[in-house]
């Protein structure tokens, strides 16, 4: 655990929040939150899980800014209280509680993101500090339930397999019966859906929808890619690109977690705002990315292997038999350099494809969709993108 050692070194800042002593879990579930007044309910869902084998403890980081509205910092302080009586009153040896107060944390940082990444710190010295190189850390958030057979189905996994990563299944809850609501989210999780298949099809490895209440990771994969960003939204997107890339990725569908539709302004996008856009549009409809731009760059992946070890003027030359919408937009973000790249660093087809998609990741395929539906193809109804989807590509 020596590389864990230097990690923690590298980010002594998280020192002060302090880890228990006789901490020996074996899994830890980190819970942020920011003006949730339900996160009780939360806790009372886990505890309804099936347990699991080895003790699990879940940490939930109570968290503000500097310029955080004072009612917000009453409510939160409010809130923590609750969780230490909760915590007094419900920690049995295999599923404790605990809270972090944390306030007055600076402007530029504060959000969902960092509040994430105090309580995963948390968890991974908590783990060197038990010697445990097989601990899990488990990212939840505070608006959700989960099914009975979470943590069981979490661990069962990970003591199974040698793996980074899993995700799990998702379907959100609606508190108040709102039919508008019932509408706008089964289309957002289609929407989700319909882009996983979508990356699955055009060839992509690194398919995996990507939802900060629903992935599991092991510490020690945590450590390796230098842990979760404080992105003030996206934070979830941006780490698990990185573990995906580590390989060793699974999905538990038959597991779930049960986050509540709201509307948010919270983060700049996501669930809440994509709710609010439906809700609010003429007609009610999600509209999404065409079925046939990921024909288009299936077609281009498809060509992978024949950019092995080709010239520039050979690779020009396969490329100027593509649509040409991926002509324009390799040529406009300079993406050529990036297959010479992948031959001058790749000895074998397998080098190559790895690091080939290691540029065209998933960043990149959000910014060719941006790019080609601003210029060649139109955003399509969701129930009929889904249906034309397998056709198509």
């Amino acid at each position: 655990m020596k590389h864990w050692q230097k990690y923690i070194r590298k980010h002594k800042a998280y020192d002060k929040y302090a880890v228990p002593s006789d901490f020996n879990y074996g899994m830890a579930v980190v819970i942020p939150c920011y003006d949730e007044p339900d996160i009780l309910n939360t806790l009372r869902s886990l505890q309804l899980c099936t347990p699991s084998i080895n003790p699990v403890c879940v940490l939930v980081v109570v968290n503000s800014s500097e310029t955080t509205d004072k009612s917000v910092v009453i409510r939160n302080r409010k809130t923590y209280a609750e969780l230490i009586a909760f915590a007094k009153e419900q920690n049995q040896t295999h599923l404790s509680f605990y809270a972090l107060l944390c306030e007055n944390l600076p402007r530029k940082h504060a959000g969902v993101g960092l509040a994430r990444k105090i309580g995963m710190e948390w968890a991974v010295r908590g783990f060197l500090q038990a010697k445990n190189n097989t601990g899990i850390i488990v990212s939840l958030d505070a608006d959700c339930t989960v099914s009975a057979n979470y943590l069981s189905s979490i661990e069962n996994y990970f003591l199974s397999y040698n793996s980074n990563c899993c995700v799990l299944n998702f379907r959100h809850r609606i508190s108040d019966n709102s039919l508008y609501m019932e509408n706008a989210i089964r289309q957002y999780e289609d929407y989700i859906w319909y882009y996983r298949e979508g990356l699955k099809a055009v060839g992509f490895p690194y398919y995996y929808h990507t939802i900060g209440s629903a992935f599991a990771v092991t510490a020690d994969a945590y450590v390796r890619v230098g842990g979760i960003g404080r992105q003030q939204g996206g934070e979830d997107f941006y780490f698990l690109q990185k573990i995906f890339q580590l390989g060793k990725t699974a999905e538990l569908l038959k597991t779930f977690v049960y986050p509540e539709a709201r509307f948010s302004e919270r983060i700049p996008f996501g669930t809440g705002p994509a709710l609010e856009k439906i809700v609010t549009s003429s007609d009610g409809v999600l509209r999404v990315y065409s079925p046939e731009a990921f024909r288009v760059l299936k077609e281009f992946f498809d060509l992978r292997i024949d950019f092995f070890k080709q010239s520039d003027d050979k690779i020009v030359d396969l490329i100027g038999n593509l649509h040409i919408s991926i002509q324009h937009f390799l040529k406009e973000f300079n993406l050529l350099s990036s297959i010479t790249d992948c031959n001058q660093n790749a000895a074998t087809v397998a080098t190559f494809q790895k690091r080939f998609f290691h540029h065209f990741n998933a960043f990149v395929i959000i910014k060719y969709m941006n790019f080609a539906h601003n210029l060649y193809f139109h955003l399509t109804p969701i129930e009929e993108a889904k249906n034309k989807l397998e056709k198509t590509v």
